[in-house]
């Protein structure tokens, strides 16, 4: 099975001008915790929830502070012509519950999360996936990505 065969294909964006007011009304219309940020077509960075605590909040950021200004810039990504399982193990190795989906032009086309493994598999991908991202330590302990 192929990443596109899983992922979610209608992915709300944000961009580095958005505020981190907007970003977190958007996250909460969609009861997600995640949205990537896109400049002239392209994925630049990804906000969460916790970016805006951490990054905005507790470092006295207002409301109308920008996406650009607390967002994570180092965004690991998958393509969707990838096989899940690899997608899967590699979501594991790198302690992420959620990758954003790129084409082979690297544009954003959709994102893949552990639910959307779980509900699309047959056997234990997620469990595996969740295995590897629950163990303490991984290069993003800490991290505010995943």
């Amino acid at each position: 099975m192929r990443v596109c065969d899983a992922m979610t294909p209608s992915v709300q964006l944000c961009t580095p001008q958005d505020s981190i007011r907007d970003a977190a009304e958007a996250m909460t219309a969609l009861n997600v915790g995640l949205l990537p940020v896109a400049d002239n077509d392209r994925l630049v960075g990804m906000i969460s929830d916790r970016d805006i605590a951490t990054r905005g909040v507790a470092m006295g950021r207002g409301p109308d502070a920008l996406v650009r200004d607390v967002m994570t810039t180092d965004v690991k990504y998958c393509f969707e012509d990838q096989d899940l399982d690899e997608i899967t193990r590699n979501m594991a190795d790198i302690q992420v519950r959620r990758l954003p989906v790129l084409n082979r032009d690297k544009r954003l086309v959709g994102i893949i999360a552990l639910g959307d493994i779980a509900v699309s598999k047959a056997g234990d991908g997620a469990t595996t996936a969740l295995c590897g991202i629950s163990q303490p330590g991984g290069q993003h302990a800490g991290s505010v990505i995943g």
